[in-house]
């Protein structure tokens, strides 16, 4: 942990986490020309590869957004073939990984969050005791759609309001109960092998969530209150690998599963930087 990293985190809990969030989340919309040297600087600072974006050009996008949810080109990102593949949803770092200890899931080192709380739904939370997770952190650089990791149909989503601390590492060591006090969108899904729950977690400055099946889902554009939307009725079905969402700035996605419902890779380990598309575990035979 390195010394700055207390100050950082603890004058978030003095920022106006929303207000600050809804101003630059206005000017990332904005296609002002001001927005081709922030997205140049952007690339610059951060690394970004274009070749493998649809538009490899910063001038091409119209706005920020349009750049940072950039879509891939066809085939950028292979989506492993195998039947009983599980693949990751998103481009980033591997934060934490392994079994949920009864209704605990691991943060960090000394941090811990209740299912009960993080899924927002009691009922729900008792699927996946004693199951499995998985936590991908999108740093700025990566690629921020998030897409299915095994196919499956959408039953609920459920949108709970909160606080938008960062989600770095130096954050997710230090505040407590992060992913559970941050907003974040529910997507709970029937799959071949049993339930799957997708969390997007909010974090400073994501201007918004937005859903395939909802559209915008948070405080930006609309309620400070909870959203709980049942879809069974429409029988919304995904892909493995297809896109079911993106955040306009970056986050976390967390993945759950039941109880001895897969097998994790014997290789993949937590900090290991991971692409949206390739196996993360497999399906218990």
């Amino acid at each position: 942990m390195a010394l700055f990293d207390y100050p950082f985190v603890w004058s978030q809990y003095m920022l106006p986490q929303h207000g600050l969030t809804k101003f630059l989340g206005r000017f990332a919309k904005s296609e002002a020309r001001l927005k081709n040297t922030l997205i140049k600087r952007f690339i610059k600072q951060y690394h970004v590869d274009l070749t493998e974006a649809v538009y490899e050009k910063p001038d091409q996008y119209k706005t920020f957004n349009d750049f940072f949810t950039r879509e891939l080109k066809p085939g950028a990102r292979p989506i492993a073939s195998e039947k009983t593949a599980i693949v990751s949803p998103a481009d980033g770092v591997i934060s934490e990984k392994g079994l949920i200890n009864d209704d605990r899931i691991i943060q960090a080192k000394q941090h811990e969050y209740t299912l009960e709380t993080f899924l927002g739904d009691a009922d729900e939370a008792k699927s996946y005791q004693n199951g499995d997770f998985l936590t991908v952190y999108l740093s700025p650089k990566d690629y921020h759609r998030v897409h299915m990791p095994f196919s499956g149909r959408l039953k609920r989503m459920i949108y709970i309001p909160g606080s938008l601390f960062s989600v770095n590492a130096a954050t997710t060591n230090l505040v407590p109960n992060l992913f559970s006090r941050n907003e974040r969108v529910i997507a709970f899904f029937e799959t071949e092998f049993g339930n799957m729950a997708v969390i997007m977690v909010g974090a400073m400055v994501v201007g918004q969530i937005v859903m395939k099946w909802h559209g915008s889902v948070n405080h930006i554009e609309q309620s400070t209150q909870r959203i709980d939307c049942s879809y069974q009725h429409l029988q919304l079905d995904f892909k493995k690998g297809e896109e079911i969402g993106h955040f306009q700035l970056g986050s976390t996605v967390v993945v759950c599963f039941e109880s001895n419902k897969i097998q994790w890779e014997k290789q993949l380990a937590s900090m290991q930087t991971i692409k949206m598309g390739e196996v993360v575990a497999g399906i218990k035979i």
